[in-house]
């Protein structure tokens, strides 16, 4: 029995927001972190995950209030004084932080931010670091680490820049290494280097890891113990290999659910309310029966996705495309080359888009997929015309929009509409909910007058789950989910026949994504939208997409249904992006 490096008893956070008012985002939350040992801590934003890494570190903001205790190979972590914790952060427990671009000082170079770590913490020379600093970077797996060392922050990949973080944290070889959510953001290939990375380090290093996530496909092919989290509570926690067999909570059960599979496509996604309501005509009970959600079991060969609810009387989707289906939009031959400069005297040209035609039918998903940089983005902006192609004709109801004038594309515009990825910057933080939805309408002179289209503005947010008070509240007073939400609901202000929906559901927590997916098709079987879903995430592009577009280095490259791709993939390419996909306890059983 392995002894416990880090030891959580009884945590307690609250925060003193004014005077006589506390919010609590911790409520007695107990766990262990044993030596040697990857302990998962999942469940959705605002479940006290990463405060509960802050307080360890403490990092928590001076208005926090702490109780319990927080022990570190015997020693009270929160009876430490500053300048104890300043040494031991680095020395003995180190974090990667979910947003490397955020974490990493953008006036520096990477090696001098590794090197500054090992000058503080381990006193070494100035050459001595810098020569260690280059040694981290070719353990993490850069390229070219002597020359990557001199690079800034903004001239690395997103998975390069995470690479960074890591090489940073494992600089003073921790005993205890904390993740915040470190793969969230990045594509699926570079996801799993990242994860593999880490495995390889733990074991070689001989650490412990605490690794915080919301994705349980990725908590079973990495962790040993698991714990669940909810609204500063832990709900159940115990062997990873026990706790996906036989989650003993509904809300667990939840989660694992939540996630599309590989291997079934449900005409809705289970969500989190359906497995904590016991409304007997709740979708949960109307997809198990009177009994609830049954347990879960172990997947074989035939089941990728690691861990199965024997769910036999669900209602499945048909996906495909039949010839009868009528082109809404034609594309072809579409090219977008940006010119970069390289230096005072120096530039280059880059070739985003090459050559790239499809067909989008009505009331259909086309799934785009790829890694970053692939040209998924340049290609769903160049369609809306927010960059102007070089090349090729887009074909809407027979009329190339790239050849418009701008007066002419303007009575188009509200006929195609785009979900940005990020909701937090899509959505103007002056406006209220009510005058973001409002503002498009007046624009394109929809309603007769603006009561008639606050009318429509709050029919739109209930058809979309949220309250009629949401018109008066600005963006940053709701979930992430929600922003989301409302960002839908300003596309359909304007009836459009054609969405992009650009990374839409990337950022969003397993059950919340759930939602918006579920909305989505709810969405398009009500008004025969047809959707350009862009995604790196292939397990959501199965559930939604009826054809599937795989793009490389601005080509595509293979094009097929939705089941034939997954299926039988021709690429090597695209094996690969499948391959890469997280499949939870599968993976270890394989």
């Amino acid at each position: 029995m392995s002894a416990e490096l880090l030891e959580v008893k009884d945590l307690q956070v609250s925060f003193q927001v004014e005077r006589g008012v506390k919010t609590e985002a911790l409520k007695g939350v107990s766990f262990c972190v044993p030596e040697n040992t990857t302990v998962a801590l999942v469940g959705e934003s605002g479940s006290g995950k990463s405060v509960s890494a802050m307080a360890i570190l403490g990092l928590l903001p001076a208005n926090a209030l702490v109780g319990g205790q927080i022990r570190l190979a015997g020693r009270s972590l929160l009876d430490a004084s500053a300048a104890e914790l300043r040494a031991l952060r680095g020395a003995q427990v180190s974090m990667i932080f979910q947003e490397p671009m955020s974490s990493l000082n953008p006036v520096f170079t990477v090696g001098e931010q590794i090197a500054e770590v090992l000058r503080l913490h381990l006193r070494l020379t100035a050459r001595a670091a810098r020569a260690r600093a280059v040694q981290l970077l070719d353990e993490v797996g850069i390229p070219e680490p002597a020359l990557r060392a001199r690079s800034y922050p903004h001239e690395l990949s997103g998975g390069q820049q995470q690479r960074v973080m890591i090489a940073m944290a494992i600089a003073c070889e921790p005993r205890l290494l904390i993740a915040d959510e470190p793969t969230t953001a990045l594509d699926v290939t570079i996801q799993a280097q990242i994860l593999e990375l880490l495995r390889r380090l733990q074991r070689e290093r001989r650490m412990s890891m605490l690794f915080i996530t919301h994705d349980l496909s990725v908590v079973g092919e990495l962790a040993e113990q698991v714990v669940v989290m909810r609204n500063g509570l832990v709900l159940e926690q115990g062997r990873t290999l026990e706790v996906f067999a036989r989650p003993m909570h509904p809300y667990t059960r939840a989660l694992l659910a939540c996630r599309p599979s590989l291997t079934s496509r449900p005409r809705h996604l289970p969500v989190i309310a359906d497995f904590l309501n016991d409304d007997p005509d709740s979708p949960a009970r109307r997809l198990f029966g009177a009994g609830g959600p049954p347990g879960a079991v172990l997947a074989g060969a035939s089941a990728p996705d690691g861990v199965l609810f024997v769910v036999p009387r669900i209602e499945q989707r048909e996906r495909g495309l039949s010839d009868a289906d009528p082109v809404v939009l034609d594309v072809r031959g579409l090219v977008k080359t940006f010119t970069l400069n390289d230096g005072l005297f120096s530039r280059r040209q880059v070739h985003a888009v090459r050559d790239v035609s499809f067909k989008l039918r009505r009331g259909k998903t086309l799934g785009l997929v790829g890694e970053s940089g692939s040209g998924k983005t340049t290609v769903g902006l160049s369609l809306l015309r927010l960059h102007q192609a070089d090349a090729g004709q887009v074909l809407f109801d027979g009329v190339d929009l790239q050849s418009l004038s701008s007066q002419q594309w303007f009575a188009y515009r509200r006929r195609l509409q785009i979900i940005f990825q990020n909701p937090y910057a899509s959505l103007n933080p002056r406006f209220t909910v009510g005058q973001t939805l409002v503002e498009p309408m007046r624009i394109h002179a929809i309603g007769d007058d603006d009561a008639r289209r606050i009318q429509r503005a709050r029919e739109l947010l209930d058809r979309v789950g949220l309250p009629a008070d949401s018109l008066t509240r600005y963006p940053h007073e709701f979930s992430g989910g929600q922003r989301q939400r409302i960002a839908i609901a300003r596309v359909l202000t304007l009836d459009p026949e054609v969405v992009v929906c650009d990374e839409s559901v990337s950022a969003l927590d397993v059950s919340v994504q759930a939602q918006v997916l579920n909305l989505l098709q709810d969405l398009q079987d009500e008004f025969g939208l047809s959707y350009l879903f862009i995604s790196h995430d292939l397990a959501v592009v199965r559930y939604l997409a009826d054809e599937v577009m795989v793009m490389k280095d601005g080509a595509v490259i293979e094009a097929a249904g939705s089941d034939q791709i997954y299926r039988e993939p021709r690429e090597e390419y695209t094996r690969r992006l499948l391959g890469a996909i997280p499949r939870g306890l599968a993976a270890r059983v394989a």
